[in-house]
């Protein structure tokens, strides 16, 4: 009896840790399809908003950068990522220890601190504000949880396939694109989409970084906030909600992360 309680209280624990996560989501995608622009019930369906979303370019303009960037991040990220988790995996050298510990700071740090760091030193540099700043800053905060979530599945890696590989004349490039790429590739696409979220979701960074009239979504939603808002914001955020959803289930459906192929 005690058992059929306590799994009973778990369910119903779980399912308000669910309604405190997606309660405001859906009340948002919810409110995106009503007619009135304060949120006036009765509930009145309607299209208006997605329709002037269509035609509001400054929207579009800032989602479709925000997209890029964090494509860019993502690939370059994850390329930088990978190659790091291999080599702190097959090598070891002096310091190893200490550059694992160095990964963690750049998590834990504000981003407050981290984007004034940034604007600091890209001024310093000469670089300024811009596309290329905020690539960079992107990549700098993407990069650890890439290096983490892989160096995770690598730990799960048999280091004799490797050397099996080897003993049978295939190079240091064959072993890494044949055995070990193919092991650790559900710990790859994670990475990726970690950075992907990281740089899509960044306001603080691109908030210093970006250039005025060059904004990110995240930093148009914010000044749209100030100004007054929309549910246009309502809208264009339930799209990407879903089209996010969208991707990690694909993803999830065929990387099997975690677990075996």
């Amino acid at each position: 009896m005690s058992g059929t309680f306590l799994a009973r209280l778990g369910k119903l624990w779980l399912a308000l840790i669910l309604f405190f996560l997606y309660a405001p989501i859906f009340v948002m995608a919810f409110m995106s399809f009503n007619a009135s622009q304060y949120y006036q019930l009765p509930f009145e369906f309607s299209l208006k908003w997605y329709e002037k979303l269509a035609g509001n370019t400054e929207i579009i303009d800032a989602a479709t950068r925000s997209v890029g960037i964090a494509i860019i991040t993502t690939i370059i990220a994850t390329i930088l990522g990978t190659a790091a988790s291999v080599a702190l995996f097959r090598f070891e050298f002096r310091g190893k220890r200490f550059l694992q510990v160095m990964l963690f700071p750049p998590i834990a740090i504000p981003w407050l601190i981290t984007g004034t760091a940034m604007l600091i030193f890209f001024f310093g540099i000469g670089l300024g504000r811009g596309t290329p700043s905020v690539i960079i800053g992107h990549v700098a905060l993407a990069l650890p949880y890439v290096i983490v979530v892989v160096s995770a599945r690598l730990a799960t890696f048999d280091a004799t396939l490797e050397e099996a590989a080897r003993s049978m004349g295939a190079d240091g490039w064959t072993v890494t694109r044949r055995v070990t790429l193919p092991w650790i590739s559900s710990g790859i696409i994670a990475g990726a989409l970690f950075a992907f979220a990281v740089s899509f979701d960044q306001f603080v960074v691109s908030y210093f970084l970006s250039e005025p009239g060059d904004s990110t979504l995240p930093v148009l939603i914010y000044t749209s906030i100030r100004k007054g808002f929309t549910p246009e914001i309502n809208a264009i955020s339930t799209i990407i909600i879903v089209v996010s959803m969208a991707v990690m289930l694909v993803a999830a459906r065929f990387s099997n992360f975690g677990g075996e192929r």
